[in-house]
């Protein structure tokens, strides 16, 4: 009896002792998982507590502003940010065929056109009409030149059209209005010649050059507006000529030349004074340089002219048919490394460059008759 009850005591003992074991394990495991949760959420207000001592502005609930962003233009991908000290993005070449282009445009100049629109409708045109595109590197750097004089209507409509369509043909191009002081005789031809040379001092990446009448609009972007390895007519279906090639040695309005181009015949000729002849001159200059004319494909070369009165010192050289015969004899003369002015202003517009020059005035005629 005895011994029985012993052996029941010594169950009963093993058995206490094992629920105090078992008991104690417990313990141990809930005190280390609370002790890790305590250790990670000190970890985690220690981490928020260095941040905000690098980043205090990131952390500020009102200060929501991200600074390497660029605000988005007419559709363009957005560029990539460059925290600094990082290397800037390699950007692919950009497509000899844009996706964006529209083709045929309806061009209209009726609407009223104040350059405060313009420049809102283009916020990626950077100061003195600079743009480049954010998605992609261009294999040329563009100068539109523009010959000017009292034509700020037409240069409004000008900036509302030509800078939508240059954007999205993805061209690194700058605007450059090259404006005659005076009031005499007007010179297109040697305001051009001043608009290649200033155009480079400011940026002597420029490897090609867009010649533009400030009246006249294309009417289709797939008009490319960049130079290739012959000079490229681009205005050669203009309204005002019934949307054809007026004669087959026509080179006015709208042409491009590359820099090695230009340079070849010598820029253009300087003593075409008053109204026609300097672009004839070209297209000599150019045959003599054994060179051919490019153009675009008349459905898309079409243009529209704005219609204005004819400035009345801007009549037509009486002697612009002597000398577009002797343009052989004049050509290496009479250019580009001839040429002669004086700079009086350069002011950077938000949609162009405007550089006022003195470029003389004209030799005095012998009376008609």
């Amino acid at each position: 009896m005895s011994r029985l009850l012993g052996g029941t005591l010594e169950r009963v003992c093993k058995a206490v002792l094992l629920l105090c074991l078992l008991h104690f394990l417990v313990a141990v495991i809930l005190y280390f998982d609370v002790y890790a949760q305590h250790l990670a959420f000190f970890s985690r207000f220690s981490a928020r507590g260095t941040a905000r001592a690098l980043h205090p502005a990131a952390s500020s609930s009102t200060n929501c502003s991200r600074p390497n962003t660029t605000a988005p233009s007419s559709g363009l991908a957005e560029a990539p940010s460059v925290r600094p000290g990082s290397t800037a993005p390699i950007l692919p070449p950009c497509p000899d065929s844009p996706p964006g282009l529209v083709g045929r445009l309806l061009i209209e100049f009726t609407s009223p056109m104040p350059l405060e629109r313009v420049q809102r409708e283009n916020p990626g045109v950077l100061l003195g009409g600079r743009y480049t595109p954010p998605d992609c590197t261009p294999a040329q750097t563009v100068a539109v030149i523009i010959p000017f004089r009292h034509r700020e209507h037409h240069l409004r409509y000008w900036l509302h059209y030509l800078h939508p369509i240059l954007r999205r043909q993805r061209l690194r191009y700058g605007i450059y209005v090259i404006n005659q002081h005076g009031e005499d005789t007007f010179n297109r031809a040697k305001l051009l010649n001043v608009g290649f040379l200033e155009a480079l001092k400011e940026d002597a990446t420029y490897d090609c050059f867009i010649f533009s009448d400030v009246d006249l609009v294309p009417m289709d972007d797939r008009n490319l507006y960049h130079c290739g390895d012959q000079p490229r007519h681009f205005a050669i279906a203009v309204d005002k000529f019934g949307f054809r090639l007026p004669y087959a040695g026509y080179f006015g309005g709208v042409s491009g030349l590359s820099k090695a181009q230009f340079l070849r015949i010598n820029g253009f000729p300087n003593e075409y004074w008053g109204w026609g002849g300097e672009d004839d001159d070209i297209f000599n200059r150019i045959s003599l340089s054994g060179m051919k004319i490019s153009r675009p494909d008349i459905r898309i070369g079409r243009y529209r002219m704005i219609k204005h009165d004819r400035d009345k010192h801007n009549e037509p050289n009486p002697q612009r048919f002597t000398k577009i015969q002797n343009t052989i004899l004049t050509m290496k003369q009479d250019g580009i490394g001839s040429v002669r002015y004086q700079v009086l202003e350069v002011s950077r517009q938000p949609l162009f460059t405007n550089i006022t020059v003195d470029i003389g005035r004209p030799p005095s005629w012998p009376p008609r008759g």
